[in-house]
């Protein structure tokens, strides 16, 4: 039985936005942390932050994303996932279609790192990869 870490950290951020939570708390990986980066980056999110917690013996790493509101109202609208477990969604950058118009994004896995569809189509190497999920 496998795992989607991706979804379990979409799900939580989702459900911290429709309680307006100022912040979610969600498990760290390397995905995770980097999609939060590209959240950041894009202007979805205030802040991440990586934390380490004691639980009994155990060190463990939790990542912090403080959601950003205007006027009472979450900027991230929704985040949705695309590619699955039990279904993988690949397209080439010339096949990505614009998410609202131009005002969301696409957060792609490709050969050269996570990155959106906008940062896809402006490299010379108009790389491709895996669909991770829309956000706008």
């Amino acid at each position: 039985m496998s795992i989607d870490t991706i979804g379990n950290f979409l799900t939580v951020l989702r459900n911290r936005i429709m309680v307006s939570s100022p912040y979610a708390v969600a498990d760290y990986s390397k995905m995770n942390a980097e999609i939060a980066r590209i959240l950041k980056e894009e202007g979805f999110v205030k802040d991440v932050q990586v934390f380490e917690e004691q639980e009994g013996r155990l060190l463990k790493k939790s990542l912090k994303v403080f959601f950003k509101y205007v006027q009472g109202e979450s900027v991230m609208h929704e985040i949705t996932r695309v590619s699955k477990p039990s279904r993988r969604m690949y397209a080439k950058v010339k096949n990505l279609k614009p998410v609202i118009n131009g005002l969301g994004i696409v957060i792609l896995s490709t050969n050269r790192g996570i990155m959106t569809d906008k940062q896809a189509k402006a490299s010379n190497l108009r790389v491709g990869g895996e669909v991770l999920c829309t956000v706008w």
